[in-house]
Formats: structure tokens, C-alpha cells, sequence
């Protein structure tokens, strides 16, 4: 295998698990834009498909092995459920990139009972929003001659 191709899986394979990965590295492994935002993307999307088609059956999974006494109303599920009333799924997909990670975003949309077609067209269009805006500002980043230098 070709070093570009082993590296460029690399980086898609990070971005199955989180989202920053993509942009961050795609640019340290000299990606221009549209090739960050792309492997990025396909990233996210492909852990978003594979866990939108096992989402229940891996919650129960996860659930069997780690039983522990969890309180249901923890801070972070009341943030999460409120996120969810005011938002919706719109607000789920948006907070995923940033906040938490492909897998997590998905698994709560799926918990919520959020249509497959949905998840899918709600998780594209904010993983296409925030590689882009990743992308872009890591390339302005690296323009500005402070950084440069550090980077030499």
C-alpha cells in the first residue's frame, strides 16, 4: 500500500471517533481544503450510517455490560433532553462535531426515536458545516506567520 493511502485511512478512521481529527490532521498531512472536508465527512458519515443500523442493539449491549446504578437524571441528560425539546434533531446534529462525538451524537438521536433518514440528512449537512468552517480556519491558521514559524 501507498503511504497517501495508508494515511489518508488513518485520518478517516480517526474521524470515525471524532470529528476534530479530520481537519487537524488532513491539514498536517498536507490535504488542501476540500480533501480535509472530505475525509472529514466520510468519517463521520460512515460511523453514523454503521451505528444508526446498530444503535439499539449496541445501547442494549453497552447496557448489559456496563449495569452499573447510573442515575437516570443525571446533569447530563437533563442538558442533552433539553438540547432535544428546544432543538430537536436539528440541535443534536449541530452540537455533535463540537461537543460530542459521531457515535454519540447518533446513539442519542437513536434513542430518541429520530427517523434513519433524518439522522442521516441532519448529521451530512452539520458535518459538512463544521469541516468546512474546521478546514477553512485551520488554513487561515496557518498562514499567519507566527504559527509558520513554530511549524518550521
Amino acid at each position: 500500500m501507498s503511504d497517501s493511502l495508508i494515511t489518508f485511512l488513518g485520518i478517516y478512521f480517526l474521524s470515525l471517533f471524532k470529528f476534530i481529527a479530520g481537519p487537524v490532521l488532513g491539514s498536517a498531512a498536507g490535504y488542501g481544503v476540500i480533501g480535509s472536508i472530505f475525509v472529514t465527512v466520510a468519517g463521520m458519515m460512515t460511523s453514523v450510517v454503521l451505528f444508526t443500523l446498530v444503535g439499539n442493539k449496541f445501547k442494549k449491549y453497552l447496557k448489559l455490560r456496563f449495569s452499573k446504578k447510573k442515575p437516570i437524571f443525571s446533569k447530563k441528560n437533563r442538558t442533552l433532553v433539553k438540547i432535544w425539546k428546544k432543538y430537536g434533531e436539528v440541535g443534536i446534529a449541530i452540537i455533535t462535531p463540537l461537543v460530542l462525538t459521531p457515535i454519540g451524537g447518533t446513539l442519542i438521536m437513536v434513542s430518541f426515536g429520530a427517523k434513519k433518514r433524518h439522522i442521516y440528512l441532519n448529521m451530512l449537512l452539520s458535518s459538512l458545516f463544521w469541516a468546512t468552517v474546521f478546514c477553512l480556519s485551520i488554513d487561515q491558521l496557518l498562514n499567519i506567520p507566527f504559527f509558520n514559524k513554530l511549524l518550521e
